[in-house]
């Protein structure tokens, strides 16, 4: 297998986090703005996080579909165009500018929606063939049974629980117009906007990187649909779920709680469940970076009911076998391996047995180590370094958590760096040292090189995304304004410079 993806610089920005008047970013004017901004800046690729709809706790890790698109990015001015929502309507959506408030989206958003839905017609031929191809059909049923009974699809009545295809067709017909068809609605506009969005970058010369997480959310149409795939007991209940032994940066582990893949049947039906996966994320962006990639060669299960992911174990996971049946069937898709965390011989071998660029992140690199594999003078080709992750601290709000001596210690390692890089440039303050280790990111020999939209910018921790192992205040990072001509320019010139 070989390596995809062509020497470059990208931009990490998640739709929601762009600006605009509506409470979160969209697919609308400000998505084709920033696109416009990224090619101002000569950036080859524009990174996303999972676009498909939320659960419980806002993050597109964990969805109530996993091929899904979010509602909550769909444009709501496109649908006045269409004549399916007015100026009023509109307005009473418009919400201050700052951080997403998913709590207040929820509660006023699929209302809106519901009347955009409610001046549509089913019976437009685009539409109909749209219900008729199934894709959504499981999510449609799903999300229509938690409208009328709430809570997770353990909850069900058995007959819907348990999937008794009489029942479910019975109450499909019983939930057509009102619920059903609402569902289908949602992702039949996000498609088509998505479409056209994507369309539209692509004509810019940027190709889009969409993440795909490893595991699906417990209360999901896909769990719900498909329980044999995953280690459940007879009432549907979770044996083992997932997660991340303890270490420096947590001392009891990660208990993500999603249920692990009965990986023996998962083989017997050669993969085609994952198949699909890779498929449906393939034709809605260009570039895939699988999360947790470790988790495909070996897996950390943890009993259901564990309190902390301190007793757990390491299972066999599908391998190569599982890549070899994607490539057969979908030829060579452009790939990124997220391999962070917990990393061994067995991980680095699939990695390099599918030829998939790993990841470097450039935060890690300074701790003294000549062979830190972050250090820039470790990096390889075949590999995407970044300055942090939606995961991490940004550059600016870690080095203003600094005292002077740490900071010091900082920049001497950081000026190491740039001196192996070939790369002369001075810096004294924590702004210029953090802008010096972007650079250093782009004039490293990785072929691609990403810089989040807040390192890009300077901005804190204020800024931050997302921290590991906590369930409150995370995903709601929001733009107040599109960068400007001048990070532009910043941009444009280190691209130039460094031959990306």
């Amino acid at each position: 297998m070989e390596n995809l993806l062509e020497r470059g610089a990208g931009i990490l920005c998640h739709i929601s986090s762009l600006p605009g008047k509506y409470g979160i970013g969209t697919l609308g004017k400000e998505a084709y703005e920033f696109a416009d901004f990224l090619k101002s800046a000569h950036v080859k690729y524009w990174q996303i996080l999972p676009l498909a709809q939320t659960g419980y706790g806002d993050s597109p890790y964990s969805s109530v579909c996993c091929n899904s698109g979010n509602p909550f990015f769909i444009d709501l001015e496109a649908l006045k165009e269409e004549g399916l929502l007015d100026a009023e309507e509109l307005k009473n959506c418009e919400a201050p500018a700052g951080d997403v408030d998913y709590g207040e989206l929820y509660k006023t958003r699929f209302d809106v929606l519901r009347l955009a839905y409610a001046r549509f017609d089913i019976k437009n031929e685009e539409f109909v063939e749209f219900v008729e191809s199934g894709e959504f059909d499981d999510y449609a049923v799903f999300m229509s049974l938690k409208s009328r009974y709430s809570g997770s699809f353990d909850t069900f009545p058995d007959s819907y629980k348990y999937i008794e295809n009489l029942a479910i067709k019975e109450f499909k017909e019983s939930a057509y117009k009102s619920d059903y068809c609402f569902w289908i609605f949602l992702q039949f506009t996000f498609k088509k906007q998505w479409a056209k969005l994507k369309a539209y970058v692509n004509s810019l010369g940027i190709k889009i990187i969409g993440d795909l997480p490893l595991y699906v959310a417990y209360d999901s149409s896909d769990v719900w649909a498909r329980p044999e795939l995953f280690c459940l007991d007879e009432d549907l209940n979770p044996t083992e779920v997932a997660g991340v032994p303890p270490d420096y940066f947590s001392p009891t582990g990660q208990l993500w709680g999603n249920p692990v893949y009965n990986w023996d049947l998962l083989e017997n039906e050669n993969y085609e469940w994952w198949i699909n996966r890779i498929r449906k994320a393939h034709e809605m962006v260009d570039v895939i970076r699988i999360d947790h990639f470790r988790g495909f060669d070996r897996y950390y299960s943890i009993p259901a009911g564990a309190e902390t992911a301190e007793v757990g174990e390491w299972k066999r996971g599908p391998g190569l076998k599982l890549f070899l049946q994607i490539r057969k069937k979908l030829g060579n898709v452009p790939v990124i391996a997220e391999d962070l965390g917990v990393i061994d011989y067995g991980v680095e071998k699939l990695r390099q047995r599918t030829g998939y660029p790993g990841m470097k992140i450039m935060l890690f690199a300074f701790d003294g180590k000549p062979a830190n594999p972050y250090l820039p003078k470790n990096i390889q080709e075949n590999s995407v370094a970044y300055s942090g992750t939606h995961d991490n601290a940004t550059v600016m709000g870690l080095l203003n958590r600094m005292n002077d001596s740490q900071f010091a210690v900082f920049k001497a390692r950081l000026r190491a760096a740039l001196k192996d890089e070939d790369v002369h440039l001075p810096f004294i303050t924590r702004k210029e040292a953090a802008r010096a280790l972007c650079v250093c990111v782009l004039a490293s020999k990785a072929d691609l090189a990403i810089l989040p939209v807040q390192d890009l910018l300077g901005l804190g921790d204020e800024a931050r995304m997302n921290v590991p192992s906590t369930s409150e205040g995370n995903w709601k990072f929001r733009l107040k304004k599109q960068p400007t001509r001048y990070d532009a320019a910043v941009m444009r010139k280190i691209v130039k410079e460094y031959n990306r």
